[in-house]
């Protein structure tokens, strides 16, 4: 909630912290502002991937909204601000070396009809990292996708289901693969259709 009068910019980090945790909107647009650019050039430096640099420091501010209690005055924001940045970052990382190591065992196992056993072992596992992906998507959106991709119903038979537009159907099922697309990869999505029935 926004106190009125009050001068955000001209505040000091700790200042910021103290209405942050009085669940402050403004405090929090302020800490943003202050600080995002910085954090974003911080995460392309390691990640060199402007997407990739962009979801993480949005990523870590939703925590810090979600966490503001747990910020204890007195604490360098500017510091505590990067060690999250840079924990973001590095789950990142694992993610992706995971998504990769996936993929490459995948490939490995269409070429290798000798260990068919443990291709189906990784393909349950690798459904089951989509599927927890696909429930962290919106609940409206979740339902538009998975009436798309497990019932094979078209955009217009969606659109009848749920009584909305067959554009809306379309524009759920785009966010939907790009946010899945952005967490694990437009190879694994394929590879997910194409092996996990």
């Amino acid at each position: 909630m926004k106190v009125a009068g009050i001068p955000y910019a001209s505040l000091t980090d700790d200042d910021l912290i103290y209405h942050l945790k009085k669940d402050d909107h403004s405090a929090f647009t302020e800490i943003f502002n202050r600080y995002s650019n910085l954090l974003y050039a911080h995460a392309f430096n390691k990640l060199r991937d402007e997407g990739d640099a962009r979801d993480v420091v949005q990523e870590m501010f939703m925590k810090i909204w979600h966490k503001r209690d747990s910020i204890e005055q007195g604490n360098n924001l500017s510091g505590y601000l990067f060690i999250a940045l840079r924990n973001g970052i590095f789950n990142l990382i694992k993610h992706k070396n995971l998504v990769n190591t996936y993929a490459a065992q995948f490939s490995k196992a269409n070429d290798d009809s000798g260990i068919y056993t443990d291709t189906l072992v990784r393909e349950k596992q690798f459904a089951a990292m989509i599927a927890a992906e696909i429930a962290n998507l919106p609940p409206r959106m979740r339902t538009v996708f998975e009436l798309r991709r497990n019932e094979n119903l078209s955009n217009k038979e969606v659109a009848a289901r749920l009584g909305i537009t067959e554009s809306t159907v379309a524009d759920q099922m785009k966010k939907a693969l790009r946010i899945l697309k952005n967490k694990i990869g437009p190879a694994i999505i394929v590879l997910y259709y194409l092996n996990v029935k």
